[in-house]
């Protein structure tokens, strides 16, 4: 989520994927659903781009899930599994070098040949199982993730805004144990924000850390063992964490292109940069082509292309910021600075996985060779951050290993191209992991609410939710009320207080109409959903979760309930993505800004 962290979109998928979280009810196993592979095969008479160099010509072995040979002339047994690489190129897995994983983020990155992801930024409860799992050579349906876990932001500063609790750095002698901190949590390196909006909006909107705290939380880190890694955006900042003694930047700056003095400084530091070039034009302005390749888009989820296609919330799209950002990556790599590909996906114009795709080209773009952008998604990024079983292709090491039909060496794009994947030596099922309706909806009302009570365990259907879930603290409470809309007998009340202190916060209700909670039905010949509503005039979201990935984000519109009932009718084609066919569920909240609400509906009816 950096750069600007597209507020609102990731946000929203955030919300999608922790409302999923609290309803869905648990897998009955839990484990890798890959398609398994033969334990032992051969890649034959590939061009092999090996992550430093290439092969014309030869074949890797693998056993267990490590390439065991890689040569010209390998011999085959009749029981080994052979696939043919004559015109095809195989890679080593991609590592995307600044992600942000939530929800599906890292089936999604494998589905498209990226094999290892680094985290910048997400909920620090994961990275125990994160550890183990990159440990294994199990099959498995997910990249393997490093990650930051917690980011250190100044109170109030960039990362507190998205509903999570976030531990704060407001001076230098509370580095240490702030770093201690998240070293327990099992960060595998420390993320500095230096961010106060000013690039994107032209005035101090945020408050960020100020010199002696961000410089102070480099040398903690660096005390206790670990990495500092940098987000700013404009050059002054980057400057001052460099001379600070940090390790890398995972953006480069886009308030001008890099001065003689930071490429200096940068060479002299031997740091690195992560160029997010995708993110940046996003935000410039410029839109992503990837959901248009038909190389690509059969095997995007409603999520990634709900990403792909959404704008950034705050600031105005100036193509200044990509035009200095290319600017800056071409004069770095010009001087042997170190870089590194990264995305920053989920924001806005990215997706995990097949962003990376896309930044490939953006380095070209920039300047870099094929060769040399590959490089910047395998062997570098894997010597930067100390991956020392992947990265590369070479006896030994892990069989992450990418398949593609042509010359990404001379035609970056065709990475796109894919023919297979491996993870850890098991060939990779592409298919989306897609849910299937198997009802129908019955069309009509879906809350009347006309009961005396309501259902203890289900609230007649409809459950509370709010971004506590998030670290939030709204809250909220539903109860029936006598004398409903046009007269009936009842209906259901929603209210509570939205609590202040992130952009995304929410509180109210959700209703599943399929068999458990969040499960598919198809509603493709509804047209409408109708509801009447009073309330005290603030804005309200009603959202259809719905999509062949329950972790989707919802469509939304909005509706502004008066003191008086009303009808309000909403054609289910006028909300944005939304797929009728796989409608998942139901919601209805109040955001900000914050205080108490109180909103009642009744008559909440499918047509």
């Amino acid at each position: 989520m950096k750069i600007l962290h597209a507020v609102i979109a990731v946000s929203v998928m955030a919300l999608a994927s922790m409302m999923y979280s609290l309803t869905a009810s648990p897998p009955e196993k839990d484990g890798p659903v890959a398609a398994p592979a033969a334990e032992e095969f051969i890649i034959r008479d590939a061009r092999i781009f090996d992550g430093e160099k290439v092969l014309p010509r030869a074949s890797v072995h693998v056993r267990d899930g490590l390439i065991v040979a890689v040569g010209v002339d390998i011999p085959v047994s009749k029981d080994i599994e052979v696939i043919e690489g004559a015109g095809r190129t195989l890679l080593p897995g991609l590592i995307d070098a600044h992600v942000h994983t939530w929800g599906d983020a890292r089936r999604d990155a494998l589905r498209f040949g990226v094999t290892t992801e680094l985290d910048m930024f997400s909920a620090h409860q994961q990275l125990a199982a994160a550890k183990l799992e990159r440990t294994s050579l199990a099959a498995t349906d997910q990249a393997d993730s490093w990650s930051a876990g917690t980011l250190a932001t100044a109170p109030g500063g960039h990362g507190t805004q998205y509903g999570m609790d976030i531990p704060t750095v407001s001076a230098p002698e509370q580095a240490s144990a702030w770093v201690a901190a998240r070293k327990a949590e099992g960060s595998d390196y420390i993320k500095i924000v230096r961010e106060d909006l000013h690039v994107y909006t032209g005035k101090q909107d945020m408050p960020t850390l100020d010199d002696a705290t961000a410089a102070a939380l480099v040398r903690a880190a660096h005390d206790q063992g670990l990495r500092a890694v940098v987000h700013a955006s404009a050059q002054a900042s980057a400057r001052q964490v460099l001379r600070d003694g940090a390790d890398g930047l995972v953006h480069v700056f886009q308030d001008a292109p890099a001065d003689d003095d930071f490429i200096a400084l940068a060479r002299e530091r031997k740091t690195f940069v992560v160029a997010t070039l995708s993110v940046i034009a996003g935000f410039a302005g410029e839109r992503q082509t990837l959901s248009d390749d038909t190389r690509l888009v059969a095997f995007l989820s409603q999520g990634q292309k709900q990403t792909l296609q959404s704008r950034m919330a705050v600031g105005h799209a100036n193509p200044a910021l990509i035009a200095n950002a290319r600017e800056s990556v071409r004069r770095l790599h010009a001087a042997g600075v170190t870089l590194l590909a990264g995305t920053d996906a989920p924001n806005p114009n990215t997706a995990h996985g097949v962003s990376l795709h896309q930044e490939l080209e953006e380095l070209v773009r920039a300047g870099l060779s094929p060769q040399e952008s590959l490089a910047a998604a395998t062997s570098i990024p894997a010597k930067v951050f100390s991956l020392q079983d992947r990265g590369r292709i070479g006896v030994g090491l892990r069989a992450d290993l990418l398949l593609v039909e042509g010359d990404p060496t001379v035609d970056i794009t065709a990475t796109r191209a894919i023919a297979g994947i491996w993870k850890n030596g098991h060939r990779v099922d592409r298919s989306l992991a897609a849910d299937k309706a198997t009802m129908t909806l019955r069309k009509g009302i879906v809350g009347d609410f006309d009961a005396e009570t309501l259902d203890s365990t289900g609230k007649s259907g409809w459950l509370a939710t709010t971004d506590k879930m998030m670290g939030g603290a709204s809250t909220v409470e539903l109860s029936r009320i006598a004398n409903g809309a046009d007269g009936s007998a009842g209906a259901l009340r929603i209210s509570g207080e939205i609590a202040g202190g992130a952009v995304w916060p929410w509180a109210g209700a959700m209703y599943s109409p399929g068999a458990t909670a969040m499960a598919p039905v198809d509603a493709g010949t509804a047209t409408e959903l109708v509801l009447h509503a009073r309330g005290d005039g603030r804005e309200y979201s009603v959202m259809l979760f719905s999509g062949a990935q329950a972790r989707s984000m919802p469509a939304m519109l909005v509706i502004h309930p008066t003191a008086q009932w009303s009808e309000f009718r909403l054609k289910l084609d006028d909300f944005p993505g939304a797929d009728k066919t796989m409608l998942r569920a139901v919601g209805f909240t109040a955001g900000a800004p914050a205080g108490p609400f109180q909103v009642d509906i009744d008559a909440v009816e499918i047509r």
